[in-house]
């Protein structure tokens, strides 16, 4: 039997009279790349928020491996790493000092040396020095993805990482998530992006309506078959 990290059990979250998450139970195993769909206000980016301790959920649990995260300590949250649309970054730093900022509140070892690994890895090994403000977009997202690795976490949790990036910072994204997948990493990804969502995963899911409406291994599903399943589950 897989052995599970993640349980949604019965997960409501209310924004005020808005209701994001509808009683979604769920769970995600140790190694595996889920990529999650559905349509804008769906409710996925809440989902990654609860997940991420972001925000707490209105009713129900989430457990990481058994235990609830609301007992957990805040260390709890070095387990993840988030990479999103927002990088996270201070532009008036280089991109070396942003890294050894992170680096030293994680209480990341051997600093330097795992910063130059991670940043030879996006390309920008070179460009350390330079201050943040005058990165590209593709650049920043290259970044950040250093920065939300720099600690080795467990869990790896993308929102619409694609958003923005050129061919070049797609592929490279692309290359690391394959590498991290190969390494057992569990990854949890939010996107838009049907045919780099599904080439990537091995399990997908839909969440429409704060719902999670649609769940399976891409072993047991083609994308000329999720792609239906899609338009039907999201019209």
């Amino acid at each position: 039997m897989p052995e599970s990290l993640v349980e949604f059990q019965n997960v409501h979250k209310k924004y005020g009279h808005i209701h994001a998450l509808k009683g979604v139970s769920v769970s995600f195993n140790k190694g595996e790349f889920v990529s999650i769909f559905g349509p804008n206000g769906a409710g996925k980016s809440t989902f990654l928020k609860l997940l991420c301790t972001m925000t707490a959920p209105s009713n129900g649990k989430i457990l990481y491996e058994g235990v609830p995260l609301n007992k957990l300590k805040d260390g709890f949250r070095s387990k993840f790493g988030v990479i999103s649309p927002q990088p996270f970054l201070y532009s008036e730093l280089t991109a070396m000092e942003n890294l050894r900022f992170y680096a030293r509140m994680y209480n990341v070892q051997d600093i330097d040396d795992r910063i130059k690994t991670l940043m030879d890895k996006v390309e920008l090994y070179k460009r350390r020095n330079d201050k943040v403000r005058g990165y590209s977009r593709g650049m920043l997202q290259r970044l950040s993805i250093t920065r939300a690795l720099l600690h080795d976490p467990d869990i790896v949790v993308l929102d619409e990482p694609y958003t923005g990036l050129d061919t070049h910072a797609s592929d490279i994204l692309t290359r690391i998530l394959t590498e991290l997948f190969d390494e057992q990493k569990t990854i949890l990804m939010v996107t838009h992006n049907m045919k780099q969502g599904y080439d990537a995963a091995s399990r997908l899911a839909i969440i429409n309506g704060g719902k999670l409406v649609l769940d399976v291994q891409k072993k047991d599903i083609s994308i000329a078959a999720f792609e239906h399943q899609y338009t039907e589950a999201v019209s």
